[in-house]
């Protein structure tokens, strides 16, 4: 019985890629190992960007400073 955990940042991922994600994960792990897609559960979790943080910056405060970035180009 197999049990994925997908975590992303909540930014716009849509129903349809989340289905996407759902079904090619359990279509890996039926590949892969064998396992049986009728017991393999797919949980995705959405997590704010305020609450993720990559290199010590939040992901909120690091997409602003990217945006900036690129203006200024």
């Amino acid at each position: 019985m197999p049990y994925v955990n997908i975590r992303i940042t909540r930014e716009g991922v849509t129903p349809e890629q989340k289905r996407q994600l759902i079904e090619g994960a359990t279509q890996l792990l039926a590949d892969v190992l064998g396992k049986n897609p009728a017991t393999t559960f797919v949980i995705i979790d959405e997590v704010d960007t305020d609450n993720w943080g990559i290199a010590g910056i939040p992901v909120t405060e690091r997409r602003l400073k990217e945006r900036a970035s690129q203006q200024d180009k």
